[in-house]
């Protein structure tokens, strides 16, 4: 059942509740503080083409707006992911439609939705900086959001039969089911993808936060900017700065925000015996020893949950009554028809688009497909062969995951294009040069989607299942072969299904990179989608895209659909 006991009150020690307090309330005071400051930011005036500055004492403030950024985008990609896997998992028809949609949406690199996004709200909002930070935030969304929703849909989707049953006899509302059956059910999987989710816009940040369209250069204050100044000057002093300062914005978020809620997560692990208790992270006891985080819950949140409960309780019973499945057709049939007439114009106007793409660049096209898509097999097969057994072992150590999951959660926060310029000097002299170091950035950008995805299947694996398998005496291979690679599998197609989607989209940055003045390219889809966005070449750039679009929805429908019903059947762990 999920309560808000997150901050569960523990016996106070002299020493610790004055300074715990101390801290909570300067941390309250500085984020009013930074809220009003990106206030007055997001207020201020145009300035599309802002000087970034290469000094480290402009770091805290870039740090500052690239976390809001960040949030915004997660909060926005959390709600996205509840309401669309709940949708996609409860109704077969729009089942269909969404999860192949949502397939084709996390492989669709950022550049491609940045044209679009970025010149419709500069011009919503063409006198202030609001469109501007309004398009980072949603561009950043476009890469946190998919991985998010895959993991709330697959666990919905992998409920045990029994726990769906007893919600039935109770009489549980849909609030009711979702609140203390479904949230918790998937509380692991999603905490564990959100914290790739939230890796992730660290790592499109560069790209979200100083691009160029066409003649316009657009520019924002922050670190993926800085950064990506740096990179593009060859100033290797900035970089270490820039990824220092980055380290320790990741390692705070990690410590103040992550550790407490994996450590609350383990609490929901479907199981009948209990595991011995983990240590739980310094952070979240010293918050439940504050005074002031009991107050808070005592006064606020838990009289607020308890009005939103009896709402919410008493709304989805009465909506139960007054619509049955006829009102739930009609409200289906004309979101249909509206998403239905969309899509015929969108595809009209991508007709007429097409239609004007010549045989070479179509022969372009193609060319760049094969060989995307061999980076894309090269780096998910590199990832894969070393992240699922450092996964399943940092998921069954609790040792280990204390020391290894925020180490893991940095070195998938530090964007690779940081690190680019060190790795192509490393790689200039090799046979394979760019292309060698295409393959390994888009390594760096994808293999963390299955390792975090498989460390959230090991924590998951119910102990008691754990002590069948001492008793019973299993071997190594036997134990992998009949409970681990059974009970990650779901988890794992997750992981791969997110990392495939990542990869396609990381090719934007590791097919065409600009480096002291010049720009390091290969062939590739990602690169002639970079080129276009540079040179405003509309029309090629939405050529790539639908090719993209068409060669993964074909590899899902051959692959991956396959591999989710698995999960759902042969691997749900039921009784």
């Amino acid at each position: 059942m999920l309560h808000l006991p997150f901050l569960k009150r523990l016996p106070a020690r002299r020493t610790w509740p004055r300074f715990v307090d101390l801290v909570i309330l300067a941390a309250v005071f500085a984020g009013l503080y930074g809220l009003s400051r990106v206030a007055a930011e997001f207020a201020s005036p145009l300035v599309p083409a802002a000087a970034i500055s290469r000094r480290p004492s402009a770091l805290p403030a870039y740090t500052a707006y690239s976390l809001f950024r960040i949030g915004a985008a997660y909060l926005l990609s959390l709600a996205f992911s509840l309401v669309y896997g709940y949708a996609a998992a409860y109704s077969a028809r729009a089942e269909r439609i969404m999860i192949p949609l949502l397939d084709i949406l996390q492989s669709i690199p950022v550049l491609s939705f940045l044209p679009g996004v970025m010149l419709a709200l500069v011009g919503l909002f063409p006198a202030r900086q609001l469109g501007l930070e309004l398009g980072a935030i949603l561009l950043i969304f476009t890469g946190q959001a998919w991985n998010m929703t895959f993991s709330f849909y697959s666990s919905l989707k992998s409920i045990p039969g029994e726990l769906r049953d007893a919600a039935t006899v109770c009489g549980f509302s849909w609030w009711q089911r979702l609140w203390q059956l479904e949230l918790p059910y998937a509380a692991i999987g999603l905490i564990w993808n959100s914290m790739m989710s939230v890796a992730g816009g660290w790592f499109f940040l560069m790209a979200c936060e100083m691009f160029v369209l066409g003649r316009r250069d657009f520019r924002l204050p922050g670190l993926g900017s800085y950064l990506q100044a740096a990179a593009s000057a060859g100033d290797t002093q900035a970089i270490v700065w820039g990824i220092a300062a980055m380290v320790i914005a990741v390692a705070a978020v990690d410590s103040i925000v992550w550790r407490p809620l994996a450590a609350w997560a383990d609490k929901f692990k479907f199981e009948e015996v209990d595991g011995a208790p983990a240590r739980p992270p310094h952070s979240l006891t010293m918050l439940r020893r504050s005074r002031v985080a009991a107050l808070v819950r005592e006064r606020v949140a838990a009289p607020l949950m308890e009005r939103l409960n009896q709402a919410f309780v008493r709304t989805g019973r009465d909506a139960g009554r007054r619509h049955g499945p006829r009102g739930r057709s009609w409200a289906g049939g004309l979101a249909a028809g509206a998403g239905a007439a969309v899509l015929g114009y969108l595809l009209a106007r991508a007709g007429i688009v097409l239609a004007g793409i010549t045989r070479g660049e179509l022969a372009e096209l193609g060319v760049g497909a094969a060989a995307t898509f061999a980076r894309v097999v090269t780096a998910l097969t590199a990832g894969a062969a070393w992240s699922i057994p450092a996964g399943v072992a940092i998921g069954l150590h609790p040792r280990l995951g204390r020391i290894a999951q925020p180490l893991a959660q940095l070195a998938a926060s530090i964007p690779a294009t940081a690190l680019f310029p060190v790795i192509v000097l490393a790689l200039s002299r090799s046979r394979g040069g760019f292309a060698v170091a295409s393959v390994l950035l888009m390594l760096l950008g994808t293999q963390w989607y299955i390792l975090f995805n498989v460390i959230a299947g090991a924590v998951a694996i119910p102990n008691d299942l754990r002590e069948a398998a001492r008793v019973c005496r299993f071997g190594r291979v036997q134990q992998w072969r009949q409970l681990i690679l059974p009970a990650i599998f779901p988890y794992l197609v997750t992981g791969l299904v997110t990392a495939a989607g990542g990869a396609w989209n990381a090719s934007i940055v590791a097919e065409y990179f600009h480096f002291r003045g010049a720009v390091l390219s290969t062939p590739g889809l990602g690169s002639i989608i970079s080129k276009a966005a540079d040179a405003g070449n509309f029309d090629q750039l939405l050529a790539a895209t639908i090719v993209i679009v068409l060669v993964v929805v074909g590899i899902n429908r051959l692959f991956w659909h396959k591999l989710y019903h698995l999960a759902e059947t042969r691997y749900k762990l039921d009784t």
